[in-house]
């Protein structure tokens, strides 16, 4: 069988698409393993939580697997929509469901951005805020955080003024961890163009919430005249990345009958819509993970920085970490002791690393693997 020449492929390709970097997982397990001086491979560079499902959860992934799997699922998820409705106290028309919360960052570039439009959002960020606009054609422009990893009130006034069409604000950031607070979301909501659509990305919403900080941005958004949507996700303190789940909750219907419109119409399949209703009434579950999460993050912080390693501020499940070198070279080095981390690349950051955190043994393993590499070099 003759296979077309890769450059006939190569000229069908939009010159948008072509540009794109591809999307970074970090290193494969396997892989690593097979690399490793290590017979364990600790996994940091996903943001998952070690802490995993309830028994409520798992129960109801059996039962809908039992029931589900030879079947369409529904394609509105109506009931899941309607207990996050309920969880919310917003009606079930302004929710949208994802398979997981990047599919409805990617379903509203879609549905939004026409070429030349100006997306606006943050430096470092998370890479699909970027590439997703930038599939459409749009222009990105990224707000960099101060020099101590804060809010730039000025540099956010200014990228505003210019009268951008989307603006993407990750609340916790990814991959810092720092949170916006109250007031600093005041200031956003003040000066993004009443024409634009806002989106605040709340993926690690439930670890912020122990800071008194981070505001509650339903609340602050609930009496704004502009169009907006609030993501959230089950993938991390829920513990369900692998089902794949978020949900959006918008300013009016006619948006999410806007992303009904270009989304596929099973986009979250039986098994996820029955974990993810299992997982919101699991409140005791959720707490114990995040107070877990939040114990972990102050210990490895505290023991990280006294070995001299500039660690920013977490409210999340992940730790955004200055090792003073190049971070693929520490990456690899870590590989070699069985642990993943993700390597930061983008343009200023690439001394770092982020790691999320796992058990308190694995933590400390990571710990003593990262400090010895870091000071190795030191005279």
């Amino acid at each position: 069988m003759k296979h077309a020449a890769p450059t006939a492929s190569a000229s069908l390709i939009r010159r948008e698409v072509a540009g794109l970097p591809r999307y970074d997982p970090g290193a494969d397990p396997a892989e690593v393993a097979a690399l490793s001086r290590s017979s364990r491979i600790i996994k940091l560079s996903n943001n998952e939580s070690p802490f995993g499902i309830s028994p409520a959860v798992a129960e109801a992934i059996r039962l809908g697997l039992a029931d589900g799997v030879s079947r369409y699922p529904d394609p509105t998820g109506r009931r899941l929509a309607e207990a996050i409705g309920t969880s919310l106290d917003v009606p079930a028309e302004r929710v949208v469901l994802g398979n997981g919360s990047e599919n409805i960052l990617e379903l509203l570039c879609q549905a939004v951005l026409d070429p030349g439009d100006l997306v606006v959002t943050q430096a470092p960020g998370f890479s699909l805020h970027e590439t997703f606009p930038r599939v459409m054609g749009a222009r990105v422009e990224k707000v960099p955080v101060t020099g101590e990893f804060g809010f730039d009130a000025e540099a956010w006034s200014t990228a505003l003024a210019a009268g951008p069409k989307l603006v993407f604000l990750a609340n916790p950031c990814n991959p810092t961890g720092a949170v916006l607070s109250t007031g600093q979301l005041e200031h956003v909501l003040a000066a993004t163009p009443a024409s634009a659509l806002l989106v605040l990305d709340e993926a690690y919403g439930e670890f912020a919430r122990l800071d008194p900080e981070y505001p509650d941005a339903l609340e602050a958004l609930r009496g704004q005249d502009r169009p907006w949507i609030v993501l959230r996700t089950f993938s991390k303190a829920y513990g369900l990345a692998g089902v794949r789940v978020g949900y959006g909750v918008a300013s009016d219907p006619t948006l999410v009958q806007a992303l009904d419109r270009v989304r596929t119409p099973y986009n979250v399949n039986h098994p996820a819509q029955e974990a993810a209703i299992a997982a919101l009434g699991d409140h005791a579950h959720l707490a114990d993970t995040v107070r877990r999460t939040a114990l972990e993050i102050s210990r490895v912080t505290g023991r990280l920085e006294q070995a001299g390693l500039r660690v920013v501020p977490s409210s999340t499940n992940f730790l955004f970490i200055d090792t003073g070198r190049p971070s693929d070279r520490v990456a690899e080095e870590l590989h070699r002791a069985g642990i993943i981390v993700k390597a930061w690349r983008e343009p200023g950051y690439e001394t770092y690393i982020r790691a999320s955190l796992s058990t308190p043994e694995d933590n400390d393993v990571f710990i003593r693997s990262l400090t010895a590499i870091c000071v190795k070099d030191k005279p």
